[in-house]
């Protein structure tokens, strides 16, 4: 009877020093609370860093207002822009050029039927602004999509997430197919005005389910690094050249954090802020993430 007590008292010192449980506390606290966002903005898709990165552009989804949020970079709401030209049909993301220029993704897909996608180039340059416009309309169809929707097998034209690199904007689509497997698709469309057909320059597999590999966000950094968002992890993609993702390298880092998140942008070459959505208990939150 006495060796079996002295087993379990053995047992549970073992798991208390367990090294796996300490590295595990060390990465949840990586990802840290920077402030609650305004009650308002229930909804965010999307964040942008100002070129003089002191105000966060955000935006949200379908089925609210046109506008682009500035926050300053204690989380306070400065201003409303409205946008005057240009209805939210739904915008999934915020991005900006290496000129400070700001970009809505009009892309919103859950359907994958849309045939009116965009990519929304606007006048904003300060948080001083109560209205903008649209001075830049980019449309696009997918190459390779030739029904509206495919069937539900080949659901792969959502979008979340892009970025702006070098006169060219690159996709990353949300892949919403029965039998999800963790496969997206990056397209690529110059940054001009008119309509073009998106160049598929890359067909990509993330590891895990939905909530481990259906993006949200995308955000890239001046050391051609591009990061993608999802709700429990980030993937960096580095290697890629400007017209072939297809052998791009994927780092997959887990935040140990579960939430709706839908919103990401570089602040520096290593530094993260992350937004999620509010839900009932959890969320409405921006955090910050250093990578190693």
């Amino acid at each position: 009877m006495k060796m079996h007590i002295l087993t379990a008292i053995c047992s549970l010192i073992f798991i208390g020093c367990n090294p796996k449980t300490e590295n595990t506390q060390v990465k949840e606290d990586s990802l840290k609370t920077e402030f609650s966002l305004p009650k308002k903005l229930k909804e965010v898709s999307g964040i942008a860093l100002s070129q003089d990165q002191k105000t966060i552009w955000a935006i949200e989804d379908a089925g609210n207002k046109n506008v682009v949020y500035g926050l300053n970079r204690q989380g306070e709401l400065t201003t409303d822009v409205l946008v005057e030209n240009s209805e939210n049909n739904d915008w999934e993301d915020i991005t900006k050029d290496a000129a400070g220029n700001i970009y809505i993704g009009d892309f919103g897909n859950n359907e994958n039927d849309r045939q009116n996608l965009s990519i929304l180039k606007l006048d904003l340059k300060t948080d001083s602004q109560k209205s903008t416009k649209v001075i830049q309309t980019t449309k696009f169809h997918y190459e390779g999509q030739t029904e509206f929707p495919p069937k539900k097998s080949n659901l792969l034209y959502d979008c979340e997430a892009f970025v702006e690199k070098d006169g060219n904007f690159y996709l990353f689509t949300k892949n919403r197919s029965k039998g999800f497997d963790g496969t997206f698709l990056v397209f690529q469309i110059p940054n001009k005005e008119g309509n073009f057909e998106a160049k598929l320059v890359g067909k990509l597999k993330l590891e895990g389910g939905y909530t481990d590999a259906a993006i949200t966000s995308a955000t890239i950094n001046s050391k051609n690094q591009i990061v993608l968002l999802n709700h429990k992890n980030i993937n960096v993609l580095s290697g890629f050249t400007a017209n072939d993702f297809s052998s791009a390298k994927v780092q997959k880092i887990p935040l140990n954090h579960n939430s709706q998140k839908e919103a990401i942008v570089f602040i520096d070459d290593k530094t993260l802020l992350i937004a999620d959505e509010k839900d009932k208990k959890t969320g409405g939150n921006v955090y910050q993430f250093s990578l190693k």
